[in-house]
This record gives structure tokens, sequence and C-alpha cells, in this order.
């Protein structure tokens, strides 16, 4: 019996193999268990198709031109072959009090190499468990790291700010990053290191259940969306978001949008760009219904 996928998730695969292909993974294995047999076996016939002609194609060296076409800018919503485990929050009606039950989950972190690295404290989140609104960095720096709240230095006095414009506060979002450690020397995350953390970040997001997730910079564009393009190819448009491995209790929420933007910190060594993050902005002000803080000058 053949089997055909839906066009947009036999596109959404097609975007998964092409993110692991440039990683250097080119062998999938599929793991059955009990409850998804069924499952995998009615994707299969139709994903392997999908398989072998993206592999085919990624083994080739390919040229910039040809590079830039096939990383199309499509976010995966759903992993297929993935089973989903009860998480101990699912059954806590309040975002609050599920948030506690994540962080406890998450302990005295030892899971990645960054525990033994010189971190001082576990850099989990803030803000407002029930907002419409939410911000993901990519690591805590030295200041994050040492008062145990992201986005608290430099660059988090310009997030504030860039909040302050769209007319709404600090308050009343919630800021988190793809790692709750910060990476010694500042450095950016390695694959590992990412990959160890951010469930406990989509589970965060399916606690608090957002409309629009804010994605700042390329590290937490990337690893939310499982793909491995270019800030340019990234920024400008909305994607469809639903956080892997996890199910928000409320069934009514389906996931949100995601937009990308440039880190603040980008921003403060290139001010000139200030003016493209503010257009990724009004987008996303846009789509929540927010006015412009009125200017006092």
């Amino acid at each position: 019996m053949s089997h055909t996928l839906d066009p947009e998730l036999r596109r959404a695969l097609a975007a998964r193999i092409r993110y692991y292909n440039e990683m250097g993974i080119y062998d999938f294995y599929r793991r059955e268990t009990p409850g998804e047999v069924a499952t995998v076996a009615a994707a299969a016939a139709a994903s392997d198709a999908v398989a072998v002609s993206i592999q085919s194609e990624s083994r080739e060296e390919m040229s910039p031109r040809k590079a830039a076409t096939v990383a199309v800018p499509v976010a995966v919503e759903d992993n297929i072959f993935e089973v989903l485990a009860p998480k101990p929050e699912q059954g806590v009606s309040d975002p609050g009090k599920a948030l506690k039950i994540i962080r406890e989950d998450l302990g005295d972190c030892t899971r990645c190499p960054l525990h033994k690295q010189g971190r001082k404290q576990i850099v989990f989140g803030v803000g407002n468990p029930t907002t419409d609104l939410m911000f993901v960095g990519e690591g805590p720096g030295a200041d994050e790291d040492q008062q145990g709240e992201p986005f608290v230095g430099r660059a988090g006095q310009l997030l504030n700010n860039m909040i302050k414009a769209m007319g709404i506060t600090r308050e009343q979002v919630y800021i988190a990053n793809i790692v709750k450690c910060r990476p010694p020397g500042n450095r950016t995350p390695e694959r590992e290191e990412c990959e160890t953390c951010s469930p406990f970040l989509m589970r965060q997001i399916a606690v608090i259940k957002p409309q629009v997730v804010v994605a700042l910079g390329a590290v937490a564009a990337k690893t939310l969306l499982a793909m491995n393009s270019s800030m340019a190819q990234l920024r400008g448009r909305f994607y469809d978001f639903k956080p892997t491995g996890v199910r928000s209790s409320d069934p009514n929420w389906d996931g949100c949008k995601l937009a990308v933007t440039y880190h603040p910190a980008f921003l403060l060594r290139d001010p000139r760009q200030k003016g493209e993050a503010w257009k990724d902005l009004q987008m996303v002000m846009k789509e929540l219904g927010l006015k412009a803080a009125k200017s006092t000058t």
C-alpha cells in the first residue's frame, strides 16, 4: 500500500533532513516502541523518498547559490517519529506553579559540560508566566550568571528599551535562553549544550503558551526552528512554531508564531542594525495589537 505525506509535512521533513545533513549526519534509524509502531510504519514509506533525494543532494559539494536555495525557511512543526512522554507539570493548571516544577526537575543540572566550566548558577527564566510574548536569547553572560536572571547586563538594558518601545514593560513578558548556564568566556553554546538544555525551554514555552516567541539572534533561531539558515534568510516573516518533545496541557493552544531578530548584544556592536530590529518588533506588535510607546523627546 502506498503512503503519501501532506505537502506541508513533506517540506517540513525535507527541511529537517537538510538541517541534519548540513551538520554531517546522513544516516537515520527508527527506534520503534509499542505505542508508535503504527505511526512509524505509515510514515516510513512516504518519508523514505524524501530522505533519499535530499541526502543524495546534500552529499554533493554545493555552490553558494545552490546552498542558499536549499536553505528554505520552513519551520518544523512536528517530529512524526517522536514519542511524547508525560511531563510532571502537565497536570498543573497554574503556569507559575508549572514553571516551578520544571525548575525543580532541572535541579542543580549536570547534564552537559557547562556545569563544570565555571558557571556560578543556573539562569532559568523570568517574567510573566501568562504572557502573550516571550523572548528567547542565546545564553547567560557574566552579569546574568552573577544575578541568576537573564538579560540584566548591557544587552539586557537594550532589550528593556526595545520592550519599552513596543509599549509594554519587561515585567509583562517572559525572557529565557536556549542554554541556562554561562558558556566560558561568553562563547557560543555548542550543539550538544543546546540540545541538552533546550528541552527544558520547550517545556517552559508549552506552559506559558505565548502568542508570539521572538528568537534573539542566530543561536536561538536555529535551535528553535531546527534550521541552519542565515539571519538574512530567517528574519522578516513569522513561523508556525510548536515546542518539540512536549505538548501543552491546554488543548486549545496549538502552538504560536515565532519571529527572528538580532540579539541585543549584536546591536550594541553594530548599532546600524537597530532599525532592522525595530522592523522585526513592529511586525510582532502588529500581530499582538500593540502600539509603540510615545516618544518623550
